[in-house]
Parts: structure tokens; C-alpha cells; sequence
């Protein structure tokens, strides 16, 4: 069986979108669609139905993505075993585009010797697992969510406070705004889609919405970024929350800073205490500094966000 294939399944599973798992793989959408009908093909099943929302498991995908995590751990530990204290440095970083896989390009350009695996992790109770089964040696997460203490043997460290903006079209009331505070949002429509209860970042806008009387919205289909920016670009009504990254670009959209406060994202790295791999305390090292992120006067955390 073709493992570079299974891990382009399994990249496929964890993004949901051929697109999505084509960036993380660092090939072409075409090459991800390929190598998967190649798979289906050798394996007599079809793995994904594909939808506007993206690429879903069918039963047989469903119960093949366990046992091809398997088979790339296996391969992982196998390489290992002849490459002591060489293993890749493995890091999820919740999504390709987002202020963690920002912070992760930062320390390879700092440490280009360092090999680094990254991966893709939506669920945080997921991620959280694999550091602690081993599977990963870190991940970027928002500590502290309400019922959801860090387990025993794990460590975090708040690395980044990203700032919120709010995203409009040029039609929109508050568009030529130089800035704008949470509290005047209230009776504008923010408009989330795709946000999943349990999710961090569920909590963290649940959070911001109770402290500032605000109302999001996640009514409708999430088609993906794409579709979302579309629409706001055209609308007078619509506007929602972005971090600094991505930045927007190739649609007329208006960037505000939030201000008086400023709401930021709480990101940290967590890893297992007993994890001994020596690009860890690198890594931890160069997003620290020496010293833990702080909270910077003016801005805004959930209460449950932990420093």
C-alpha cells in the first residue's frame, strides 16, 4: 500500500477539504485528488463523498482512518528506530493559514536544522489525546476552556495574545471606521458560520458576546473562507471577527482594530512534561523567550483564559 497516499487520506480526513489538505501536504489539489483515487482503487471502496462543505468520510473511509493512523505511526516508529533522537519535531497547529502555523514558519526559519512534522488537528480534545499518547509532541490550543482542565503531565505555556479585528464590506456602517470598541457592536450582526459547540473557539466567542452584549451569528452552511469573505464584501449588514492571519485579500473588505479593549485570542503551546525530544525546549525557547506571553493592559481574555 502507497503510505504516501494514506497520508494524504488521512491529511484529507483531518481538513475536510481536498484544498485544505493539499496546503498542509505542500502539493497540488490535483495531486491530492490523484493520490486518493489512486487509494480508492487499490482498495475497491470510495473513501469521501464530496460536497460545497467539503470532503466527508463514507462508512468504509470511516473505518479505514484508524487503522491508516496506524500505519503511518508504524512508518514513523520505524524511521525512528533507526534514526535515534532524530525524529521530526511533530506540531499541530489547528489550521495552515492561522496565527500558530505563523508562529511554527517562524521558529523553522530560526531553526532550519530542526526537522518538523506539521499536522492539522480541529478538535481540541483530539489534539490534546495525541500529545498525550505521543503521537504528537505539541499543539497550539486556548487553555483553560471551561470543563476542560489540562490533563496530569501536561504543560502549557501562553505563547500569543492575537488581536481581533472586525471584518466588513465597503457598504457597511462601521466600514471607515479607524477603530471600533466590542460595545458598539451591539445590534450588529456578526456572522460566524461553521462554528461548532465544544469547540475553544466556540467558547472564546461565547465569552466575548456575553461580556459585550453582543449577538453572533453561526446560522447557515460554512462553504469555506472563500465563500464567507464573498459575502461580506457585498453586504451592508454582515460583519465578523479575524485574527491577524490570514489577512484578507483579492475583495474589497474593510480591517477595523477592535479597541478600548482590544479582544485578543489566548494561543498556547502544550506538551507532555515526560517528552524528552530535544527540539521541544527549542521550540519552546524561541516562542517564550524566555518568559511567557503576558497580558497587555487594554485588552480583553476570557476569564476562564489561563496566563
Amino acid at each position: 500500500m502507497d503510505l504516501k497516499a494514506v497520508r494524504t487520506f488521512v491529511a484529507v480526513a483531518d481538513a475536510g477539504q481536498f484544498q485544505e489538505a493539499a496546503a498542509v501536504l505542500a502539493v497540488t489539489q490535483q495531486a491530492v485528488s490523484k493520490r486518493i483515487a489512486a487509494l480508492e482503487r487499490d482498495l475497491g471502496v470510495r473513501l469521501f463523498t464530496r460536497s460545497a462543505r467539503g470532503a466527508e468520510p463514507t462508512l468504509d473511509g470511516r473505518a479505514f482512518l484508524p487503522h491508516a493512523r496506524a500505519l503511518l505511526l508504524a512508518e514513523e516508529r520505524a524511521a525512528a528506530s533507526v534514526r535515534p533522537g532524530r525524529r521530526a519535531l511533530r506540531v499541530d497547529v489547528i489550521g495552515p493559514r492561522v496565527a500558530p502555523a505563523v508562529l511554527l514558519r517562524g521558529f523553522h526559519e530560526a531553526h532550519p536544522g530542526v526537522e518538523l512534522e506539521v499536522v492539522t488537528l480541529f478538535d481540541a480534545d483530539i489534539a490534546v489525546a495525541a500529545v498525550r499518547a505521543g503521537r504528537a509532541d505539541a499543539t497550539f490550543r486556548a487553555v483553560g476552556m471551561p470543563g476542560r482542565p489540562l490533563p496530569e503531565g501536561l504543560a502549557s505555556a501562553r505563547v500569543l495574545d492575537e488581536p481581533l479585528h472586525l471584518l466588513t464590506g465597503p457598504g457597511h456602517a462601521l466600514a471607515d471606521a479607524d477603530s471600533v470598541a466590542p460595545a458598539e457592536l451591539a445590534g450588529h450582526r456578526i456572522w460566524m458560520p461553521g462554528i461548532v459547540a465544544g469547540v475553544e473557539w466556540a467558547a472564546y466567542y461565547a465569552s466575548l458576546a456575553a461580556e459585550f452584549g453582543l449577538t453572533v451569528d453561526s446560522a447557515g452552511p460554512n462553504f469555506g473562507s472563500a465563500a464567507m469573505l464573498e459575502r461580506i464584501a457585498g453586504s451592508p449588514e454582515l460583519a465578523t471577527f479575524m485574527g491577524e492571519h490570514p489577512r484578507p485579500a483579492g475583495r474589497d473588505l474593510r480591517l477595523i482594530p477592535l479597541t478600548r479593549p482590544t479582544p485578543v485570542y489566548p494561543h498556547s503551546l502544550i506538551w507532555d512534561r515526560a517528552n524528552t525530544h530535544p527540539a521541544l525546549a527549542a521550540l519552546r525557547a524561541h516562542l517564550t523567550g524566555g518568559a511567557e506571553a503576558r497580558r497587555t493592559a487594554g485588552t480583553w481574555v476570557p476569564d476562564w483564559a489561563v496566563a
